[in-house]
This record gives C-alpha cells, structure tokens and sequence, in this order.
C-alpha cells in the first residue's frame, strides 16, 4: 500500500457494523457504519446509512480513528 487508503478496493456489504441510534426515517436509517478495509493493516471505512449519504464513505487509519473516539469521549464528558 502506498498510504492511500482510497486506493484499495471496498469492504464487502457484510463486513460492516452498524452503530444505530434513533431511528427517525426507519430501520437502520441512522446508524454510522464501520468496517475493515482488506489488505490494509488496522485501517477502516466509516459511512453514514441516510439515503443522502449513500455511496459516501470516508477511510482512516487506526491511529487516527483512536484520536478521534478519545478526543470524541473526552469533549462530550463521556465514560465508558
């Protein structure tokens, strides 16, 4: 891999996980869904399940997805 991420191919369909919260325009509608990508080491895609969001999709690393939870957790006064 060359360090871009969007140069390798698309988790399959049923790689993903869904993180759903209220549900507001029907089943699994509002959910953030995360998967692996192949041939990437710790590297993920991340998309948003709306009808406006299909077909977008963003892509991190690991690292950079452990700074954003952290960072997340900490400035909502979150705990787990």
């Amino acid at each position: 891999m060359n360090g871009n991420l969007y140069a390798l191919s698309a988790p399959t369909p049923d790689a993903f996980a869904d993180f759903c919260g209220g549900n507001a325009g029907g089943p699994h509608e509002t959910c953030v869904s995360l998967a692996p990508i192949p041939g990437a080491d710790a590297s993920f895609v991340i998309r948003d399940s709306k009808p406006e969001g299909a077909g977008k999709e963003l892509r991190f690393t690991g690292g950079e997805l452990d700074d954003f939870a952290t960072g997340w957790v900490r400035t909502r006064g979150l705990t787990l």
